[in-house]
């Protein structure tokens, strides 16, 4: 599936991934991925660059990476070697998968996304990618990505420390990668959850925000009307809801441990 959202100066389109959408935004000389997208995607997104777009494969300008995960990181090296783009990253100190738990955890993601996209019907692809990203822009809160003055980016920690969204300024559209995801129908919180307090304060933000429209890595475009965000924050975790609590969880209830 792939479709256009925009005015003739800007375009979004929209890519069916791997297990994600993938939005490159569009102008009439240069070109931006709204996220890194999955390593199994590098072909797509060239193959739609020259013969959908016909468009060369240098006009992507720069590649902004919303958070670590393997859906919205494992392409971005790659893509960036391939076409000489820039990568764009929020300035969060250190690598998000440092450490040993840190390199446990980074094979625990693509596990987890190989198992999405089985139910996704898709076959197996190799979604390794490396899990120390090597950004040329660190974006701090509130500043404009580096060659698209009309985006600004927005920190919205939760679903890991350093997640930003994009917010298109003449539009009045974001882009919020894994900040809510829809289940039967239902908007509900990203698994995992590091910091619910956090979350909290980042679903606050996009509705003071008010955006006419927020855009979703999982679900599309969705009208700010149509999201109930009271709801969400109301509804959201207290606690972290990560990999290992998960586990220790469901090893507890196994063993019927109170």
């Amino acid at each position: 599936m792939l479709s256009a959202l925009g005015s003739i100066l800007m375009k979004i389109h929209q890519i069916e991934g791997y297990i994600q959408t993938i939005y490159l935004v569009e102008y009439q000389d240069k070109l931006m991925l709204l996220d890194g997208c999955c390593r199994a995607d590098h072909d797509i997104v060239l193959s739609f660059i020259t013969q959908t777009l016909n468009r060369a494969i240098g006009d992507l300008k720069v590649i902004l990476v919303t958070h670590m995960h393997p859906d919205h990181a494992g392409g971005a090296h790659k893509l960036a070697k391939t076409t000489g783009a820039k990568i764009a990253a929020c300035n969060a100190p250190g690598h998000w998968y440092r450490g040993l738990d840190g390199m446990l955890m980074h094979w625990t993601d693509m596990l987890l996304a190989l198992y999405v996209a089985g139910r996704k019907g898709k076959k197996k692809q190799n979604l390794f990618y490396p899990r120390k990203l090597r950004a040329d822009h660190f974006l701090a809160d509130g500043m404009t990505i580096p060659g698209f003055d009309d985006w600004q980016v927005m920190h919205i920690p939760g679903h890991t420390d350093r997640d930003i969204a994009a917010y298109h300024i003449p539009s009045e559209r974001v882009y919020v990668a894994d900040l809510m995801v829809k289940v039967k129908g239902k908007l509900i919180p990203p698994f995992p959850l590091f910091y619910p307090r956090r979350y909290r304060n980042s679903l606050l933000a996009i509705k003071l925000l008010q955006p006419k429209s927020v855009i979703l890595a999982h679900d599309g475009e969705l009208d700010f009307a149509d999201i109930d965000f009271d709801s969400l924050i109301e509804s959201a975790p207290t606690t972290p809801m990560t990999h290992w609590r998960s586990v220790k969880y469901k090893f507890k209830k196994a063993l019927n441990i109170h």
